[in-house]
């Protein structure tokens, strides 16, 4: 374990940067600036197989405790997964299937090592000991909750003035990720503000058997590419595990007023160097040259300064010259005509059959430079045909056999 570090610029970059409330702040700079290593809890739920841009804010924050020496838990929520979170929902999330989850979680440590030193990451599956829990177990942490205090939550109090559906499941949730901490005895936990509730149940929970508090860091949540919330489900990001050049692209597509918020919170750029490119922007600079190096540093993170710099050389290439890139990523798929919607899914260019088709109804799809925006479409899949989704997602397609 790399020795603790109490530099107080250090702590103080630690508690500040993208953080947008802690519980309780003394008790954890003190608890810093002691030496003590300290137990940093994250839980993620595998709900899709792959992890976005916004995921790696609470994931860089704990590569920021891990340098400081601190213990590092990531909880893969392979028992909450099934459950499902509805926290930063309108409706009610359905319920996954064990293996639904398996499938999803198969690669999430491979993701995860491209910003955290995942040999010093203590890695827990939550099915370890919350698939053990006894009805007297449940009724024991339910106590400690009122019912208003679930119903009062935005989200919730919403839906349910709207007559929607709230499902009793949800209300187990919050309890179970309370319990996580209690497992993992953990000091802290990090997430993002729409997991408000949820992070202080641990704070309830932990006494109840015997535990001190955890302190809770409340992280800042961003804006996808076209300015809502991010989201997989809304095509507004980009996968952690995506090619240099569509990370590239997509920081290069964002709005404007998003060039700061993604330096602070998508980069550990020093916060010298963002607060000069802010006052750069203010003084009406291009914003596209500050824009190219924010691409650079997010996409130097999961390939490296080398493949950040020749991506950025290909998108001159390939958008102020309007020329396809020199060289396409290939898959392989099975020939025959098929729905194009399925050809997206299987060549990774959507996540879902219904990203998919939104991508198509809005004329976002070409096939060998053709639009195609039906969204019930079908293609003859054959070696050679080039698949294109917006202006800088790309594959070849190579047929099986």
């Amino acid at each position: 374990m790399k020795k603790k570090t109490t530099d107080s610029l250090k702590i103080d970059e630690l508690l500040t940067r993208g953080v947008s409330n802690i519980v309780d702040k003394n008790s954890l700079r003190q608890k810093l600036q002691s030496g003590e290593q300290l137990r940093i809890k994250l839980g993620i739920d595998p709900t899709g197989p792959k992890m976005h841009l916004g995921r790696s804010i609470p994931l860089l924050k704990l590569r920021d405790f891990q340098e400081l020496g601190h213990q590092v838990v990531l909880i893969i929520g392979s028992f909450t997964g099934q459950i499902g979170d509805t926290s930063d929902k309108d409706a009610e999330r359905p319920m996954l299937s064990e293996e639904q989850v398996r499938t999803n979680m198969a690669e999430y440590v491979e993701q995860i090592s491209s910003i955290l030193d995942v040999s010093a990451v203590e890695v827990r599956y939550n099915d370890e000991w919350l698939s053990k829990l006894t009805l007297s177990d449940v009724i024991r942490l339910a106590d400690g909750f009122g019912l208003h205090e679930f119903t009062s939550r935005e989200l919730i109090k919403k839906r349910m003035e709207a007559g929607k559906r709230v499902n009793l499941r949800e209300l187990l949730y919050p309890l179970m990720q309370g319990y996580d901490s209690v497992a993992v005895k953990a000091d802290v936990e990090i997430g993002g503000s729409d997991q408000w509730f949820n992070l202080l149940t641990g704070r309830t929970v932990q006494p109840l058997y015997g535990q001190v508090p955890q302190d809770i860091m409340v992280l800042q949540l961003i804006d996808g590419t076209d300015g809502q919330k991010m989201s997989t489900s809304k095509g507004n990001t980009c996968f952690l595990s995506a090619s240099a050049e569509e990370i590239f692209g997509t920081i290069m597509s964002i709005r404007d007023e998003l060039i700061i918020p993604y330096f602070n919170l998508l980069t550990r750029v020093p916060m010298a160097e963002v607060a000069e490119f802010e006052k750069q922007l203010k003084a009406g600079e291009n914003p596209r040259d500050i824009k190219e190096k924010l691409a650079i540093a997010v996409t130097s993170i999961y390939h490296g300064v080398g493949d950040a710099k020749d991506a950025a050389a290909n998108f001159v290439s390939v958008f102020a010259n309007n020329e396809r890139p020199t060289e396409l990523p290939k898959v392989q798929l099975t020939a025959g005509e098929r729905l194009l919607a399925d050809v997206l899914v299987d060549a990774d260019l959507a996540s879902s059959k219904s990203e998919a088709r939104r991508l198509i109804s809005q004329g976002g799809v070409k096939v060998d430079d053709a639009v195609i925006s039906e969204p019930g479409a079908q293609i003859a899949v054959r070696s050679g045909i080039v698949l294109q989704i917006g202006k800088r997602r790309w594959a070849e397609v190579e047929v099986d056999g």
